[in-house]
């Protein structure tokens, strides 16, 4: 794993706009999909993140290749359920994790997994928290796996729809 950098700008955004669409239920609408991917996943999105001190992006590769990356934020949003789901700070959330389909399995997920809770305990965080669509089964476990616990629930914007997360939480 590697911090990306404004090199990485499109290749990130590409597998970003690629990976985003499999992490949302099948209830959701393509143009909701487009929506989101445009107004927080283009270039020029993902170029402010990567210069924005209180978020790191991780990139994973495989054979010179991006075929994964996560994104970590310092803090904890003016949410109330958010706030209430994460009592211990300081707490930074794992905002992004997604990894490109044909790399599932291939231990991409959970190295990026161990570089981001690691980015997360260099940052002198005392907790890690995201947001996991509720009917996504599959993350869930997955997180589960790596320390991760349910401890509330928030919504989430996507395009024009409002979707139901759990917030999960994982100590250091």
């Amino acid at each position: 794993m590697a911090l990306a950098v404004a090199a990485d700008l499109h290749e990130l955004a590409d597998v970003a706009a690629r990976t985003f669409p499999l992490a949302c239920p099948s209830s959701v609408s393509a143009d909701n999909v487009a929506a989101f991917i445009a107004d927080n996943l283009s270039e020029h999105r993902l170029r402010e993140y990567l210069a924005d001190p209180d978020r790191l992006v991780l990139a994973a590769r495989d054979n010179g290749r991006m075929v994964g990356y996560a994104m970590l934020i310092r803090g904890v949003p003016d949410d109330d359920d958010v706030q209430r789901a994460v009592p211990v700070r300081p707490a930074i959330e794992l905002s992004k994790m997604y990894v490109l389909p044909d790399n599932h399995g291939a231990g991409v997920s959970a190295a990026l997994m161990t570089a981001a809770l690691r980015g997360a305990r260099d940052l002198r965080a005392h907790t890690v928290w995201l947001g996991v669509n509720q009917k996504n089964l599959r993350a869930q476990r997955f997180y589960g796996k790596h320390g991760f616990t349910i401890s509330g629930t928030k919504t989430f914007r996507l395009g024009q729809a409002i979707e139901n997360d759990y917030v999960m939480v994982c100590p250091l």
